[in-house]
């Protein structure tokens, strides 16, 4: 029996195509169903048609998948099939609960929850089979905890992993807008914003890109890497979404969701405007608790230094209210000269001997520094009477109201008890103050220096 060319066609034609549908799977989901998935741990559709992986109980976990296998290589084949996922996601915070914590788009050879954990394992695997080839398990990453164990590169990133919970790639989070000649933006991954994410494979290359939702994909891969995952996928694999919290708790949650092994523009299909917002209100931001632990803080540091402020401009009213009243009336006149006795002891190294370039009938002449500048300090001694106070008067009353290039300055004195004085003069060098101003066996006088 022959058989016709044109029916031997139509059969290779139905053979081709029992073939593909045998190798390819596509849905597209706006919105959940309990017959859509399959949940496990603390997964739950909340609110409906949303899928939330968690909740803000701390440390668990909840996964969801697909219902059935896909298929994911070619029959007796290595050769990983291509496909192209979408999906919408939001970190959802809890007023008064930090967030924390992430969420992972997986392949996996089984269904369940078995050999995952909680909190920096993101639902995805555990410190017991983590990195085992045996794993088969491939996911991409959005982490919000930096893990050092792990080498994250920071506490808001993009990351693919393959059979662990260490990332072969990993990149902070966000999107080049445009044709990717405008600068990166970084998105925050989790403060409750919903954001789109694009994962496509084919011919062993990986492409990840993200934006906010109801942005088209950036021309511009976030990640775009080589990887082989033949020894990875099995020939059917489950495919969905894993979750966890730790100390740090926020819900997981997805919105929408595409999956095709042909058609790579099946995410068009997914609905990106009208969906629910789950940032928190700018209100919630100030009635936090971190929020307001910082403004006790700062009131209390406030009031503390305004009473610290008050106290010292007592204590210093106090001292200046005393000083002047031990003051005697001529003292009031130049008062601007006056120093303390201990601002001229540090000058002059505590009037060390060493420093010392006069001495007269008097008193001791010294040589100082002080604000930096070099100065001479006349010590007149109380033994000495009248004489010695009518010395002080004369040299603060004429030097210190008199100013002449070539005459020299007087910076300022100091009394001590007892009748003790002492004047400070700017200091001259090539022996105009100490041989003609300070000539220590001759009365002390203001004089015009040539």
């Amino acid at each position: 029996m022959t058989t016709h060319p044109l029916a031997a066609l139509l059969l290779l034609l139905l053979l081709l195509v029992m073939i593909w549908s045998a190798s390819a799977s596509e849905f597209v989901f706006n919105r959940f169903n309990h017959s859509d998935l399959l949940l496990y741990g603390y997964a739950q559709l909340d609110p409906p048609g949303i899928l939330s992986l968690t909740n803000d109980t701390q440390f668990t976990s909840g996964r969801g998948l697909y219902p059935t296998k896909i298929p994911a290589k070619r029959p007796n084949s290595s050769y990983v099939l291509p496909f192209s996922a979408s999906f919408i996601f939001a970190m959802a915070p809890y007023p008064h609960v930090i967030p924390g914590h992430g969420i992972v788009f997986l392949f996996l050879p089984f269904p369940g929850i078995n050999g995952s954990n909680s909190a920096e394992h993101l639902g995805f695997l555990n410190r017991t089979n983590n990195g085992r080839s045996d794993n088969h398990m491939f996911g991409v990453e959005f982490d919000v905890f930096e893990n050092q164990e792990f080498n994250d590169i920071d506490d808001n990133h993009v990351g693919v992993n393959v059979n662990s919970l260490t990332s072969n790639f990993s990149t902070p989070a966000g999107y080049w807008p445009g044709a990717g000649r405008d600068g990166f933006k970084e998105l925050k991954l989790n403060d409750g914003t919903n954001y789109q994410v694009w994962v496509d494979y084919r011919d062993a290359r990986l492409n990840v890109s993200m934006a906010p939702a109801g942005i088209k994909r950036p021309q511009r891969n976030l990640l775009s890497v080589d990887l082989n995952l033949s020894d990875v996928f099995l020939d059917e694999m489950y495919v969905g979404f894993t979750s966890a919290t730790g100390t740090l708790a926020q819900s997981h949650k997805i919105l929408a969701w595409s999956f095709s092994n042909s058609n790579f523009s099946l995410s068009d299909e997914l609905i990106t405007t009208g969906l629910p917002s789950f940032r928190l209100p700018a209100a919630s931001i100030l009635k936090s608790k971190g929020f307001i632990a910082g403004v006790t803080v700062g009131s209390f540091v406030l009031v503390f230094g305004l009473l610290a402020l008050g106290v010292f401009c007592v204590i210093k009213k106090h001292r200046r209210d005393r000083l002047r009243a031990d003051m005697e009336e001529w003292e009031f006149e130049y008062w601007p000269h006056r120093m303390t006795y201990q601002e001229i002891e540090a000058a002059t190294k505590g009037f060390s001997a060493e420093n010392v370039i006069g001495v007269g009938g008097n008193g001791k002449v010294y040589k100082g520094v002080l604000d930096g500048l070099q100065v001479a300090v006349k010590c007149i001694s109380h033994d000495n009477g009248d004489d010695g106070m009518r010395e002080f008067l004369a040299e603060i009353s004429s030097l210190g109201r008199l100013k002449h290039r070539n005459l020299v300055g007087l910076r300022g004195w100091c009394k001590r008890e007892k009748g003790s004085f002492m004047l400070v003069y700017d200091y001259m060098e090539n022996g105009s103050l100490d041989r003609r101003v300070f000539e220590c066996e001759h009365s002390f006088s203001p004089m015009v220096v040539n």
